[in-house]
């Protein structure tokens, strides 16, 4: 081929051979490249700067460890953000729970002196003493008792909790709707305890010494108290035997139960008591066979350290000549709680000549009692009213003709004066009977437990 025939020869009519096996590239395909490789390359860099975070504070050099050091022991200024993250979450926490208040009860405080001291909202009170029978305990302080009050930030009354007993407290919570009463009473565990002793001395003394309280006691005392003069007739060798119940609140032990049976031997003759509770709730004591114990009369009205003088002529000491002394002189501190004897109507209730404060009291058409001296009467007794047996009427003290404080009690049949101390009373109503049959099951059944009690204590004194 001639050098002019190439050049005139049509090149663009032959086929490309260089393109054969080859991709041909567009914009496209540069610009999903690059973004590809843009990716790695900041991938590869955050990853570096990790592994160099987390590598430095564990290998890197020494000088690095201190530098961690002083940043964690630095003033608070300077204290890094993950510490105050952490102390923010702590006071939340803590903000969430209530921050309690607590009052105790003093003497001649009412839960409206208690809401002034506190700067409490009295119509917040209002409302709570408006939420029915619950709350009447809230309107019956007694000093020693507990309230604990969650108060916000802006004074308002969140929750209050009364504490009325180690048992029993009332929990008032306020929601959207308002105050809500909540009352909450602990399981309290009963055990059933038995205690025999012999009468060495006196039976308070007794008593003490083998860790009986004054309750159980008086107690006692109560059951027994309208067949035996306690204050009189006990001897050494008289004795006594008890089943009653322990009180425990957690495993601690927070109080006695009532006795469940007692057994009181005096001067030879021993009398036994079953405590029965009937269908209607009612708890009283009542001898084996079903007879009440009670009598129609309380053997003594007032709780009493001796009897300053007796039922029959004496010397009197202020009018200083001999004079027939119509009652019984029960010595006691001034303010100690006078019991009506019996039942009845309150006729009489004033001032009386040298009986000072005096209360007479009708018990229906035959008996009538009459109670001097006292310091002040109790709320709500006056003429015509109405009492029961051991209702409190009044208080100790000596008004009147009295050279210390006393209580001068006197007790006529048929408007003839008796001694207290010797008279017969007349019985109190047996059992019921429809109570009878169950009642004597019961009694067979403890008065068993009481003999078994017995007969193993004998043996583990005999051994």
């Amino acid at each position: 081929m001639d050098y002019n025939s190439f050049l005139s020869r049509d090149y663009k009519s032959l086929p490309d051979k260089r393109a054969k096996g080859k991709v041909k590239y567009t914009r496209l395909h540069v610009t999903v490249l690059a973004s590809i490789i843009m990716v790695i390359v900041t991938m590869l860099i955050f990853l570096t700067h990790d592994a160099e975070a987390m590598r430095s504070p564990l290998l890197g050099p020494p000088d690095a460890a201190k530098d961690i050091a002083l940043e964690v022991t630095a003033p608070a200024d300077n204290i890094s953000e993950p510490v105050e993250i952490k102390e923010e979450l702590s006071e939340k926490i803590q903000s969430d729970e209530p921050t309690w208040e607590e009052v105790k009860v003093k003497s001649g405080d009412s839960l409206a002196l208690i809401f002034h001291r506190l700067d409490l909202d009295s119509n917040e009170l209002h409302q709570i003493m408006q939420l029915g029978e619950v709350t009447k305990a809230l309107r019956q302080l007694r000093p020693g008792q507990v309230f604990k009050f969650d108060i916000n930030e802006e004074n308002v009354l969140q929750k209050m909790v009364f504490e009325r007993t180690k048992r029993e407290s009332l929990h008032i919570v306020k929601d959207k709707e308002g105050f809500r009463a909540i009352p909450v009473e602990l399981f309290l565990e009963k055990e059933v305890r038995f205690i025999s002793a012999p009468i060495r001395s006196s039976l308070f003394e007794t008593g003490m010494e083998i860790g009986l309280s004054d309750n159980m006691i008086m107690e006692m005392v109560g059951i027994f108290g309208w067949d035996i003069d306690f204050a009189q007739d006990i001897r050494k060798g008289d004795s006594f035997n008890l089943l009653y119940e322990e009180h425990y609140l957690d495993g601690e032990k927070i109080g006695e139960g009532p006795i469940i049976a007692a057994e009181f031997t005096n001067q030879g003759r021993t009398y036994q008591a079953i405590r029965y509770t009937d269908g209607r709730g009612r708890s009283q004591y009542y001898t084996p066979q079903g007879l009440s114990m009670r009598k129609a009369f309380l053997r003594t009205p007032v709780d009493f350290r001796r009897i300053s003088s007796r039922f029959g002529r004496r010397h009197h000491p202020i009018l200083n000549r001999m004079r027939l002394h119509k009652g019984v002189d029960y010595a006691a501190q001034r303010g100690t709680p006078i019991k009506a004897a019996g039942d009845g109507k309150v006729i009489f209730r004033g001032q009386k000549g040298g009986y000072g404060r005096t209360v007479i009291i009708q018990h229906g058409g035959r008996y009538s009692t009459l109670y001097a001296h006292m310091s002040r009467y109790r709320r709500g007794v006056y003429t015509g009213k109405r009492v029961r047996q051991g209702q409190i009427i009044g208080y100790v003290g000596r008004s009147g003709s009295a050279t210390g404080s006393h209580l001068h009690y006197e007790f006529r049949v048929n408007g003839q004066h008796r001694n207290p101390l010797t008279v017969r009373l007349p019985n109190a109503a047996p059992i019921n009977k429809k109570y009878k049959e169950d009642f004597l099951y019961h009694s067979q059944k403890i008065l068993a437990q009481l003999m078994t009690q017995k007969q193993t204590s004998v043996a583990r004194l005999a051994n």
